[in-house]
């Protein structure tokens, strides 16, 4: 008989070491996190802590670095993982310096970007005639970078065009793309 509860300890003694190295885990001194969890194998939805949330939501999250170590900073990634950091392009401010004339068939504009990245803007103006009906419109695509002013021709499509310029109408902003 003695024998026999030697085994029984024996075996319940095992059982308690080989599901502690695979990561089971009795519900003790653990929360969970919503996911339907007690017990069972460890996984990374488990909810550790408070302030971090798990399982099944889709589309964007959060991932919060609480060690002191500094190797990550807190991010917001979407569901392929890439970082959602962007922010959206703001258009040019675009200022008419000088327009058309019968010796020059273009229009000179300043292109200014205020993103902090450089990109390219689309620029338009409208070149009218005495009676301030529309000649052509000319538009030009520049890459302005980051924080910075750039000088713009806006040609017309031929130089006898030029010639029945009166004045010169820039969009006062331009579209990134």
């Amino acid at each position: 008989m003695q024998l026999r509860g030697r085994k029984l300890k024996f075996t319940a003694v095992a059982a308690l070491v080989v599901l502690s190295l695979t990561g089971f885990s009795t519900g003790r001194g653990h929360r969970s996190g919503g996911d339907g969890g007690g017990g069972g194998c460890s996984s990374s939805s488990q909810s550790h802590d408070s302030s971090s949330s798990s399982g099944g939501s889709s589309g964007a999250g959060t991932y919060r670095d609480y060690d002191d170590d500094d190797d990550y900073t807190d991010d917001t990634y979407d569901d392929s993982g890439s970082s959602d950091a962007t922010t959206p392009l703001q258009d040019a401010t675009v200022k008419l310096i000088d327009c058309a004339t019968p010796t020059d068939s273009y229009a000179t504009v300043e292109v200014t970007n205020p993103n902090a990245e450089g990109a390219n803007f689309t620029v338009t103006v409208d070149f009218l005639d005495a009676g301030s009906d529309r000649v052509e419109v000319g538009t030009a695509d520049e890459f302005v970078a980051a924080n910075e002013t750039a000088t713009v021709q806006v040609d017309l499509s031929s130089p006898g065009v030029a010639a029945r310029v009166e004045r010169c109408v820039a969009d006062r902003d331009a579209p990134g793309n």
